[in-house]
């Protein structure tokens, strides 16, 4: 029902990033539904991925069905990127990409300082992972054993201009991370129970969980096309997406 409803939103408002909020929104819902309590804090570094951060809060009851239908409509509060702010559950503005990890490693840290015992979860894009800050954030987050903060990477391993291997290849991704003293899981991104499984796994330092995901995950004709990081779904691609997805 939540990619439907996914697909619906971004049909209706004419706008793409459609692959990529399929291949985080599995991981967005388990987080939001299952794991993200009063207190914690979750940040969608690959702010893109929106519309599945809107779906998922709407899922779990934190946005309106109203809500949806404003998305990337004017004066909406469902802006393309998350807003600053002004919805409940998302504390800060992401979309330029590199940042989000750094901001989640504060947080974790104050939460540290304050003796909370408050979580952080953070879901990050594969091709951040080309971004210096993002390391930065890492090295901190690894420095202070910041075992509060979990990682997600949506390893879908397709960015804007190809795919990342091609770009600015930091494979094996696992590896490197490892190399700095994070706690590393690989699953697939779309398995249910390994995504609740990472999120229960307790670590003496960060856990960054490499989710091997499908960028455009569920509609065939998407699946691993880079052209789906841009497109919106015309009238006769969205009707086949649905029929699709409505399928037993």
């Amino acid at each position: 029902m939540a990619k439907r409803r996914l697909l619906q939103m971004h049909y209706e408002a004419g706008v793409g990033h459609i692959g990529g909020n399929l291949s985080s929104l599995d991981a967005l819902l388990v987080l939001l539904n299952e794991f993200v309590t009063p207190g914690d804090e979750l940040i969608l570094s690959k702010g893109h991925s929106a519309g599945a951060l809107y779906v998922a809060l709407w899922s779990c009851g934190r946005l309106t069905e109203e809500s949806l239908k404003s998305f990337h409509q004017d004066a909406t509060l469902l802006a393309g990127h998350p807003p600053a702010g002004r919805i409940d559950g998302i504390p800060f503005a992401t979309g330029s990409l590199g940042h989000g990890t750094s901001l989640a490693a504060g947080i974790a840290l104050g939460a540290r300082f304050q003796s909370t015992g408050n979580q952080v979860f953070c879901v990050t894009s594969d091709g951040e992972w080309q971004e210096g800050s993002t390391w930065e954030a890492l090295i901190f987050a690894c420095h202070h054993k910041l075992k509060n903060l979990k990682i997600f990477v949506d390893h879908n391993e397709l960015q804007g201009f190809g795919d990342t291997t091609s770009v600015a290849s930091m494979a094996p991704l696992a590896a490197r991370i490892e190399g700095f003293n994070a706690h590393v899981s690989e699953i697939d991104g779309h398995d249910l129970e390994a995504l609740r499984t990472a999120a229960n796994l307790e670590c003496d330092t960060v856990h960054v969980i490499i989710m091997n995901t499908v960028k455009g995950s569920g509609v065939s004709f998407m699946e691993n096309q880079m052209k789906w990081h841009y497109l919106p779904l015309n009238d006769d691609q969205y009707e086949a997406a649905m029929l699709e997805l409505e399928a037993p």
